[in-house]
């Protein structure tokens, strides 16, 4: 088993609870949820409250709660970001800091690169601190080049980029690029950020493609976490 592999494994202990509140017990909510093999309860809405609501709890613990109008609209495909980078809703990063650390299964590469999204807007937004980012192969990573290469220029973040090595990068002074010749980042899509200077800033995602399954993976916003994912690409690293 990799550092990757028991990540995930982690995950799949934690206990998560999710329960919209809604007088229609299907809701598109709850169908994504069960698309994606995670638990969704219903109950009938408070008498008193206007809108429905997602009540989101991990092990026993609340963890937030979500209008569900937005989070049926964060979840209508492709999963995207509603806005431009610098117009990130705030509903947008509370659905996601909601959902962190859920190990989902059956995501797309669109949804991933939604989450990948969010945490490359963490980043930039911090403007410091250490990124590192797989997206299995580097040849992968050649649409996503423009994106980095503005988050470089605007921020003084450590960038790296790792991949199975089938494609030569261009030469850049503000993006290190790792090249892997074993292939065991290869399953993996993987994004890691240290948080720079906040302490409140870490963020993650692993994500792990299964042949004819899609992804199975999760994001975190746990400190601990996050270094974990650092260390087990840094292991990988040549």
């Amino acid at each position: 088993m990799t550092m990757l592999d028991s990540l995930l494994t982690d995950a799949r202990s934690s206990d998560h609870q999710f329960v919209i509140h809604s007088d229609d017990p299907e809701t598109a909510a709850a169908d994504w949820f069960r698309n994606h093999n995670v638990d969704v309860t219903h109950r009938p809405l408070p008498e008193g409250i206007p809108r429905p609501f997602l009540v989101v709890e991990r092990d026993g613990e609340f963890v937030g709660v979500l209008d569900l109008e937005e989070v049926e609209r964060l979840l209508e495909p492709p999963v995207e970001p509603p806005a431009p980078r610098e117009e990130l809703s705030e509903g947008h990063r509370g659905f996601f800091e909601a959902l962190s650390d859920t190990v989902f299964t059956s995501i797309s590469r669109r949804e991933l690169l939604a989450v990948s999204r969010e945490i490359e807007d963490r980043a930039h937004r911090v403007g410091d601190g250490t990124l590192h980012v797989s997206f299995q192969r580097l040849s992968a990573f050649q649409s996503q080049r423009r994106v980095y290469e503005q988050i470089a220029a605007e921020t003084t973040l450590d960038i790296h980029i790792h991949g199975v090595d089938d494609w030569t990068p261009p030469e850049s002074q503000a993006i290190s690029y790792h090249a892997h010749q074993d292939g065991r980042l290869e399953p993996y899509w993987v994004l890691a950020f240290d948080g720079g200077p906040e302490e409140m800033q870490p963020s993650g995602l692993v994500a792990e493609e299964r042949p004819g399954e899609g992804f199975t993976g999760f994001w975190t916003d746990d400190g601990e976490t996050v270094e974990r994912v650092l260390s087990s690409v840094a292991s990988v690293t040549v």
